[in-house]
């Protein structure tokens, strides 16, 4: 079999490579990635032959070129940080939206089988106090990126609408692991506590997600591929949710560092307060369950951040440095005394 997976220098991307090469040793992958920020080569390193990268923006329309004997796409490929959308939005619709498009066209042309769209619980927007999102509940996303997400979402919906193309759209939770940027909230939080740096938390840390390690993540992804319905949606969450804050306190515990460390900043705007999903149609249909408790998961998460130091230097360049200062260190007032 011969997989197409888009963005796969990336965190998710990356781990789903390493996961389905491990389990399927006669598959080969064709890894197309533009290289971006997010995307890094040393994601890679170690894999064998049977994986080949590619580098290429999905949005050129010569994308299809590389469909040829493809079996499967996973389409990962994305911009994905909200706090950059709300800095500049025109890139994540040129990702999101055409770049989708033009894969999802370059894949019906090619008559490839079977196209997983990857997707994100904030499609959905926000929840209250009580609810769970199902895989009917409107798409209402708040933020740039999320309204990207739920563009790219409408499209391979479509596709699967008006050219029978055998399209399934995954939409997962929050995601951890190794090889995460860290611009997201775990390894930001992991790598500053190593380095003895404050521990910049929006507002007071209240909004609530749900967590999945990545691996379980993969797994369901392998399950999707093996055995998901074309034209339906699969939410992949595991119930595991907690607020931003006392994630942070886990960490800072397993680290064995202090509370001191936290710093309250000025919150973004429209941060959403809560997700939470309902996966009880993914664990039915696909036979899937998560396999790895938060808390086994995080420690494995710190010791490879612990073990990778060189990993986290480069990542932290001078680019890094200056978007971190533009999000934290000129956020406005500190909190933390009120």
């Amino acid at each position: 079999m011969k997989l197409l997976v888009t963005g796969g220098a990336g965190f998710v991307g990356s781990n789903f490579i390493r996961y389905w090469l491990r389990e399927h040793p006669s598959d080969r992958i064709a890894n197309v990635d533009r290289l971006t920020y997010a995307g890094n080569l040393r994601n890679l390193e170690g894999l064998p032959d049977r994986h080949e990268l590619v580098c290429q923006d999905i949005s050129d329309p010569t994308v299809e070129t590389y469909m040829e004997g493809v079996d499967a796409v996973v389409h990962f490929a994305a911009e994905s940080h909200v706090d950059r959308s709300i800095d500049s939005s025109e890139v994540f619709l040129q990702t999101n939206v055409i770049g989708t498009q033009r894969l999802l066209e370059a894949a019906r042309r090619k008559r490839v089988s079977r196209f997983v769209h990857v997707s994100t619980d904030e499609v959905y927007g926000a929840l209250g106090d009580s609810g769970e999102f199902s895989e009917d509940t409107p798409l209402r996303p708040n933020s740039p990126y999320a309204a990207s997400k739920a563009g790219a979402d409408l499209l391979a919906r479509s596709y699967f609408k008006t050219y029978d193309f055998p399209v399934i759209i995954t939409r997962a939770c929050n995601n951890y692991g190794p090889y995460q940027h860290p611009e997201k909230l775990i390894p930001l939080m992991t790598t500053n506590a190593l380095e003895g740096l404050p521990l910049p938390v929006y507002g007071k840390g209240a909004q609530i997600r749900e967590w999945i390690h990545v691996t379980d993540h993969c797994r369901a992804l392998e399950a999707v591929v093996q055995r998901g319905r074309p034209g339906e949606i699969y939410n992949i969450g595991t119930g595991c949710r907690l607020s931003n804050l006392a994630i942070v306190q886990m960490i800072l515990q397993l680290l064995e560092k202090p509370a001191s460390l936290i710093q309250f900043v000025t919150d973004r705007p429209g941060h959403d307060f809560r997700y939470a999903l309902d996966s009880s149609k993914a664990r039915r249909e696909l036979q899937w369950e998560p396999q790895i408790q938060l808390e086994t998961g995080l420690q494995q998460t710190i010791r490879w951040y612990r073990e990778n130091r060189s990993w986290i230097e480069a990542v932290k360049g001078p680019s890094y440095q200056q978007y971190y200062s533009r999000m934290y260190q000129n956020r406005g007032k500190d909190l933390s005394s009120n």
